[in-house]
């Protein structure tokens, strides 16, 4: 797995697909290679390899240590040109770029009426597509056409392009300072996580508030609303203020529903809004809802009017299944929801060079807590003990609930030959987090203590630890924590002597009726 994913050009190769691999010979030939030509003869061998072995490639001598390197680049650049040439990766950027491409060639062959009416068509489709950063290229070269090809319109065109150019460039503006702001506000969430005291909050609100003051919602069109949306989204998540994340997640979405001639030029941006607002849908726990918003995502992307990829297609994938995994948690379940476990494992590993292990790493954790709750314990600890050996790659706050999850486990299992190691291993990981909360500590204490007590004075610190997590979970800062793994909800199963289904099926309900 690591070495597969160091050689880029070996990734790159395998995700080809059957006719992908004919076109490039096609192209090849076209180009009228020598067919014994090296980097076609490398192409051979990578396609056979189950595995990356460049051992191999030297001792069919395909090529020397020394020039293998350059081999694989030119390789790797000449799979690219064939790649962007098959009709199924076209799309309306690389038409634009193209067209771009086009108009500088004929500008230097000296044809400046030919490359300017080029521009001029491209530049209108460009506008319409709300890209400005290619409509500004090509007012840029415009401008230069125009001050070596003298026209009798030349006083009226060079106002023209003038107003033109100062429209896109305060547009470009606007886009720069928004997309600049969410992708810092998104950093902050995969550096620090969410704001845990007051201190954070206010340093998450200095930032958002010095960018987006002078901002006016309702001079911005379709991209800088894009970017707007998506910078409240990040802030409130940061924030843990789940109402107005919920509120611009439905606008995030709402823009793409009010102008759907642009889901086909963002679809990217269409699933990472559905993705956020399922999401929160999911954390509201309002089933019904929730399930309408999911039902409309999968008709959209499953429309033949849904631009497909493998990008595109991993996205999907990884909305679709948390989305249906987080339903099961919501009704409970967890005996439905464990069926699904084959069908994600086959899709993650069709999908493995496609996806970060942070995402496969977040279904470990999903599948663990579902299997719990099927009472299936040590196939839980399994898929536990995945997620906190995979060296950094989620996030801490993820890898204590897991740790949590592991001790439930464990004591439902009667499994507890190595339990004291273990809750000296996890209070040494919580000493070692960043920012270490006083629910991590009192969650350590709860099961050192429980393992101790004799039975009829287990119940009695289930009762405890039920009131001490009834305070956290007013408490804003801690709210996050609990949405994890439902301690709370097997605590209180305890306490009331019913399964934890019951508990969270009332929660439901409870949740309905508001």
């Amino acid at each position: 797995m690591a070495e597969l994913q160091k050689d880029f050009l070996f990734v790159l190769i395998k995700s080809l697909t059957t006719s992908e691999k004919r076109q490039f010979k096609l192209y090849v030939n076209r180009l009228g290679i020598n067919i014994d030509a090296k980097f076609l003869l490398l192409f051979s061998e990578l396609d056979k390899m189950n595995e990356y072995d460049e051992n191999i490639i030297l001792q069919k001598k395909i090529s020397t240590k020394q020039q293998l390197s350059n081999l694989k680049a030119h390789l790797y650049k000449q799979l690219l040109v064939s790649l962007r040439m098959n009709p199924s990766h076209q799309n309306y950027r690389i038409q634009l770029r193209e067209q771009l491409d086009f108009a500088n060639i004929l500008y230097q062959k000296g044809l400046y009426k030919q490359a300017l009416k080029i521009l001029d068509k491209t530049k209108q489709y460009a506008l319409e597509l709300d890209e400005k950063s290619i409509a500004s290229e090509i007012i840029d070269l415009e401008k230069v056409i125009e001050s070596q090809f003298i026209t009798r319109s030349i006083a009226g065109r060079a106002e023209e392009l003038i107003k033109q150019s100062n429209a896109v460039s305060k547009q470009n503006q606007y886009t720069t300072q928004l997309s600049n702001l969410s992708l810092k506000l998104y950093s902050e969430m995969l550096t620090h996580g969410y704001v845990k005291n007051d201190e954070g909050r206010k340093e998450i609100l200095d930032i958002f508030n010095s960018q987006i003051k002078n901002i006016k919602p309702f001079k911005l069109n379709f991209t800088e609303k894009l970017w707007y949306y998506k910078a409240h989204v990040w802030k409130n998540q940061l924030l843990q203020d789940y109402k107005y994340t919920l509120k611009y997640a439905f606008q995030w979405v709402e823009l793409f529903h009010q102008n759907p001639e642009m889901i086909a030029s963002h679809p990217v941006w269409y699933i990472k809004g559905n993705t956020y607002l399922l999401k929160i849908l999911f954390l509201y726990g309002n089933i019904d809802i929730l399930e309408k918003h999911f039902g409309n995502f999968n008709k959209m992307v499953n429309s033949q009017s849904f631009a497909q990829n493998e990008n595109l297609q991993s996205l999907i994938f990884l909305t679709h299944y948390n989305t249906l995994m987080n339903i099961h948690f919501i009704k409970g379940e967890f005996f439905t929801g464990t069926k699904l476990i084959p069908e994600i494992e086959m899709k993650m590993e069709k999908l493995r060079d496609k996806i970060d292990e942070h995402h496969f790493m977040i279904f470990y954790i999903k599948i663990a807590a579902m299997l719990f709750g099927s009472k299936k314990y040590n196939e839980s600890l399994e898929y536990s003990k995945k997620i906190i050996e995979s060296k950094g790659m989620v996030q801490e706050d993820l890898l204590f609930h897991t740790r949590i999850l592991i001790l439930m486990s464990k004591h439902e299992s009667g499994n507890d030959e190595d339990y004291d190691e273990f809750i000296k291993a996890t209070l040494k990981f919580t000493h070692k987090m960043k920012k270490p909360e006083a629910f991590h500590f009192e969650s350590i204490d709860f099961f050192k203590n429980l393992n101790n007590l004799v039975l009829n004075k287990r119940q009695e610190a289930f009762e405890n630890f039920d009131k001490k997590l009834s305070i956290f979970s007013k408490n804003e800062y801690y709210r996050r924590s609990l949405f994890y793994i439902d301690i709370h909800g097997w605590v209180q199963s305890k306490v009331q002597n019913v399964d934890v289904i019951e508990i969270i099926k009332r929660k439901v309900k409870y949740k309905k009726r508001n």
